[in-house]
């Protein structure tokens, strides 16, 4: 005759043991990588030499709402992927775009609105207000980001095509580098993100001007191994808590952002 009371003691011992197991890897921190050179998104304070930007309150906030610290590395963007890789790092948690063809290795929580945006300085003004009017002008964008193949193409449809001059598109070091060229009159405007050139306006008011909507409209998403989906689910769960209980839109209002918000989290949703 069966023992059916010492085989169900025996089972529930198993099943303690399991579920005692799972809260001993029930993961306690989320290691971040960061590039403290973009604000608003990520940068160091001059004042206190402290990395501070949307993306640092936005994962303090999901660090509570996930119930794990959060733990930042800061290092170059070139490091973020490989570092990724390796497993040094669990998400990039600086602002890259998801695009499709990152996802060969990544998959993204997309958090925020971004995309191409043409500037220039208060002075370049009368040249016009929309980015038609600096076709046949010398238009700068960091050469290394998904901006320039998008203002190339933007240029053959809006420019040469539609019969006016071509504009001269010039691939710059970086967003710093662009920025200088344009003050100094090298190029008649530039193409960064959106969110970078609103804080631009926000430290040097009569300095910069927005010109027209956006060449392109993407996602900034937290980027994390295509292997690792439990880490891209929490992220994902978080985030749909922050967003529920106010938090994003609090963060989101802090630096000047609530045109990018998002209504709701997505994976994978760039284009």
């Amino acid at each position: 005759m069966l023992d059916l009371s010492n085989k169900a003691s025996m089972l529930f011992a198993a099943l303690g043991i399991a579920a005692c197991c799972n809260v001993a890897q029930a993961r306690e921190t989320l290691n971040v990588g960061v590039e403290a050179t973009y604000p608003p998104m990520s940068y160091r304070d001059p004042a206190t030499n402290k990395s501070v930007g949307f993306n640092i309150d936005l994962f303090d906030a999901l660090g509570k709402a996930m119930n794990v610290e959060i733990k930042y590395q800061e290092m170059t963007f070139e490091q973020l992927t490989s570092s990724l890789k390796t497993g040094r790092i669990d998400v990039i948690g600086t602002a890259i775009t998801d695009l499709p063809k990152r996802r060969t290795d990544m998959t993204f929580v997309d958090y925020l609105q971004t995309g191409a945006q043409m500037f220039t300085t208060v002075r370049n003004t009368s040249l016009g207000s929309t980015p038609e009017a600096f076709c046949g002008k010398n238009i700068g964008t960091p050469r290394t980001t998904n901006y320039y193949p998008e203002v190339m193409a933007w240029n053959d449809t809006h420019c040469v095509a539609a019969g006016k001059p071509a504009a001269t598109v010039q691939g710059t070091a970086g967003a710093s580098a662009a920025r200088l060229d344009l003050q100094q009159e090298r190029l008649a405007a530039v193409v960064l993100g959106p969110e970078y050139v609103k804080y631009l306006i926000s430290q040097e008011p009569d300095t910069y001007v927005l010109i027209g909507q956006p060449l392109s409209l993407h996602h900034f998403g937290f980027a994390v191994d295509k292997a690792k989906t439990d880490v891209r689910d929490d992220l994902v769960k978080g985030l749909q808590t922050v967003i529920r209980d106010g938090t994003y839109q609090t963060i989101l209002k802090k630096w000047n952002l609530e045109s990018q918000a998002v209504s709701e989290v997505m994976v994978d949703g760039g284009k």
